[in-house]
């Protein structure tokens, strides 16, 4: 199989951020010091999942605001965050702040609808009003307004020393542009284009369309469909930017434990993808483990990894630091460059790029 016609542009990696519940500081340390260290290898983004009850990053804002003191070239984002446990208005004051703290690196994902374990927390987060909340994609228009400074009051004002503005304060120019939808499915997808956000795509889709017992259900080709689809949707069209998140997990500098390790998850994890699963007919992407030449392979002959020119490869949840540290490595000195990219510089664009 032939290499894409667009090289990889934008060299990625997402982390859930593990921690051990009786002694939390060590894991969220162990997130910062692999977000240096995806920084000093020239990646181009990290992204952080958002997690709530569980032993994951909880709190993705304010890990990326210790992040953005730590780091000075590499951009931020979540993938994803979902908007129906945030408050917009408070949501979008963090959001920009961590963009002013950053220098503009923040590149924020949202989904929208009832989040996952949310019927464990909803009475909690709220209260009175859980039976009666909004969880559409009217949350996120409302996000947005408030990041682009729409006005929330009748007009500024003064009320004796006391200023006040009539939108959202710290207010990041550009912030709104750098918004990105988590989309599984056709009608999110066409969504996010009519819109004009940014997309992510990840290793599970909605299976819509497809035969049955099996037959004709192509992660690759669905997730492709999904693309095309977006962007046909939106005003930038072909230009419009999608990013791609399966797990890849090469084992060029692995210990043959490590390697063994990993393709005993990758195993565990194989039946899940045979057949769309659920009422949602979800649909996952089998992990890719191997050496980097043999995932580039993979990689170049996958029908939706020939459509995008950005990654945001996915690391497994429980793996342990030394293994980020290996996988990470071996992604940017040996899986990137085969896929056509080339690392970051201090100024941010690729090496040899002016």
């Amino acid at each position: 199989m032939s290499a894409p016609e667009r090289p990889l542009r934008k060299l990625g990696f997402l982390t859930i951020g593990v921690f051990d519940e009786h002694a939390p500081g060590a894991g969220h340390e162990n997130t910062l010091q692999v977000i240096e260290l995806g920084e000093q290898l020239g990646f181009d983004s990290v992204w952080l999942r958002h997690r709530h009850l569980q032993f994951g990053i909880s709190s993705p804002v304010a890990v990326l605001a210790a992040a953005s003191q730590r780091t000075t070239r590499i951009t931020f984002g979540t993938a994803v965050t979902p908007l129906g446990a945030e408050n917009p208005f408070r949501l979008a004051e963090d959001l920009a702040t961590v963009d002013v703290l950053s220098g503009g690196r923040l590149n924020p994902g949202f989904s929208v609808g009832t989040p996952m374990g949310y019927e464990r927390y909803r009475e909690a987060l709220y209260p009175d009003t859980w039976e009666n909340e909004d969880l559409s994609a009217t949350r996120l228009l409302r996000l947005l307004a408030h990041l682009r400074g729409e006005p929330v009051t009748s007009g500024p004002s003064q009320e004796g020393f006391e200023a006040f503005s009539d939108h959202v304060q710290p207010h990041a120019p550009g912030l709104a542009d750098r918004v990105w939808y988590g989309g599984a499915g056709l009608a999110s997808v066409e969504w996010a284009g009519d819109h004009g956000l940014n997309l992510l795509t990840s290793s599970v889709i909605r299976a819509e369309e497809g035969g049955a017992d099996g037959e004709g259900w192509d992660f690759a080709r669905i997730q492709a469909e999904h693309i095309r689809r977006f962007r046909a949707r939106h005003p930038l069209g072909a230009d419009a930017r999608v990013s791609q998140g399966l797990v890849v997990i090469p084992t060029d500098t692995a210990t043959p434990e490590q390697a063994r390790r990993y393709a005993a998850y990758a195993e565990a994890r194989l039946p899940r993808t045979r057949q769309p699963l659920g009422p949602g007919r979800m649909l996952f992407a089998p992990d890719l483990v191997g050496t980097s030449a043999e995932i580039a392979e993979a990689l170049h002959g996958h029908a939706a990894f020939r459509e995008v020119e950005e990654v945001a490869f996915a690391l497994p949840f429980t793996f342990e630091h030394e293994d980020y540290v290996q996988i990470l490595t071996d992604i940017a000195t040996r899986l990137g460059p085969q896929l056509g990219w080339r690392p970051s510089t201090e100024d941010g664009d690729a090496e040899g790029e002016r």
